[in-house]
């Protein structure tokens, strides 16, 4: 892997103070340096949840006024200035590819002084990130569902880095590390047509993989006696194994197999639908084929394991199924649902808008912590921090105010000092007919 000219002739050193920068909405203008996984273009061409949301990110911190650079996989199209440490992208998987992604990373990281925030979104530079002992706050996107090894790491990191998740169901699986906050992941709804026509088929859109359980899908389809369209990922040998020993027996007539199509396709399908079938038997961290689908108009029948249950409102915009029999029964109910209502449940609460929001609030309190770290810290509960969420008003994505997060052990979380204090708030908060 040959390596892109060196930092000091990619980055543009002549940004402004920031004390020059002009205000957006009577805020400080942020000069936000996003790091992207090494291993796709942003946005992908395919497969690539996360580099579609860090797309959807740099993309609204740009229109928010924001300072962005991206640095990202070669390719990469962005209004936000553009820095590709490599020539081409990273494969997925690789071991031997461990000292490329250290050099994209550390190529963010030898411009920390450029930026007021680094936002990092790999799985190696907040190793980097933990270790800077004077400039920008860095915060970190967990992606991922938490391992042994990232317990054991960010076990030892999360004091010297702000950690967002993506989910409450996240968050609460290790309730032993500092959380800056959850900010559920957001979509860009220009990208996803809303179709309220719906046909006779059912769709499937994932990895195949056991925690995905594509041969669920599968069942399910042919039981409810629908035609089944499974757009699937399939390229690593652990997928192609699974496929050929697990899936291909199930097959039928029926089922349809696109791999890996274009986004065009993926909402063409999509949208088309009468339901996409979830049927993952893992804590999924979010799941951004949900609020995807559900921005097309078209509801999704899932198992209620990980963020499931805080992405669909069960029998509004989906269906939440324990079992195999219930997921045939939701099928013939989604007749029965609404396509408007999916729409306006993404419009309302997982849209690119409210995600950039969640990000900004978790931005400036970074900053602010980093301003004034002997500022004693006073908790927010968690229903205050999201009485603003999906209100429409755009500023309430992110369980964070300026100083504290509740965990779900019914706990709130000193971010400077991480120490642990009871917290005394234990009903839940109902928005917009949903009790979250």
């Amino acid at each position: 892997m040959s390596r892109a000219a060196p930092a000091d002739a990619a980055v543009d050193q002549s940004r402004p103070n920031r004390s020059a920068l002009p205000t957006v909405a009577g805020e400080e203008r942020l000069r936000v340096a996003v790091i992207a996984p090494p291993f796709f273009p942003i946005p992908p061409a395919g497969y690539g949840g996360i580099e579609r949301v860090v797309a959807a990110l740099a993309e609204g911190l740009v229109a928010a006024g924001h300072d962005v650079t991206l640095f990202a996989a070669a390719g990469s199209a962005t209004r936000a200035r553009l820095v590709v440490p490599l020539d081409s992208p990273l494969p997925l998987g690789d071991a031997a590819s461990i000292s490329d992604e250290l050099f994209h990373a550390t190529t963010a990281y030898l411009e920390a002084e450029s930026f007021d925030v680094i936002h990092d979104h790999t799985g190696v530079g907040i190793t980097i990130g933990a270790m800077l002992h004077q400039g920008p706050p860095v915060v970190h996107t967990l992606h991922g569902p938490w391992t042994e090894p990232s317990r054991r790491l960010l076990g030892r990191l999360h004091h010297r880095l702000h950690l967002v998740a993506i989910s409450r169901a996240q968050r609460d699986a290790n309730p032993h590390v500092r959380y800056a906050g959850v900010v559920h992941n957001g979509v860009d709804l220009a990208a996803y047509p809303f179709n309220p026509i719906k046909e006779d088929f059912v769709v499937f859109v994932g990895r195949t993989s056991p925690e995905k359980r594509p041969e669920v899908a599968v069942e399910v389809a042919r039981r409810a006696k629908l035609p089944l369209v499974m757009m699937v990922k399939r390229n690593e040998p652990a997928e192609r194994a699974y496929w050929d020993e697990v899936v291909v027996p199930q097959l039928h007539a029926d089922v349809e197999v696109v791999e890996q199509p274009p986004h065009e396709l993926k909402v063409d399908l999509i949208g088309r639908a009468r339901a996409m079938l979830f049927p993952i038997a893992w804590p999924e961290p979010f799941g951004l084929v949900m609020p995807e689908t559900m921005a097309c108009g078209t509801p999704v029948i899932a198992h209620p394991r990980g963020a499931a249950p805080e992405v669909i409102i069960d029998g509004v915009t989906g269906f939440l199924c324990p079992t195999i029999d219930e997921m045939i029964d939701a099928v013939a109910a989604a007749r029965d649902l609404q396509p408007q209502d999916c729409r306006l449940h993404v419009e309302r609460h997982f849209s690119a808008g409210a995600m950039v929001a969640g990000y900004e609030q978790v931005y400036r309190a970074a900053l602010g912590l980093a301003r004034h770290p002997s500022e004693p810290v006073a908790p927010v509960s968690q229903g205050e921090a999201l009485a603003s969420c999906g209100t429409g008003n755009g500023r309430g994505a992110a369980l964070l105010q300026a100083r504290g997060s509740e965990n779900g052990d019914g706990t709130v979380t000193d971010l400077r000092e991480g120490e642990f204090k009871p917290s005394h708030r234990n009903s839940p908060m109902r928005l917009g007919g949903v009790v979250w």
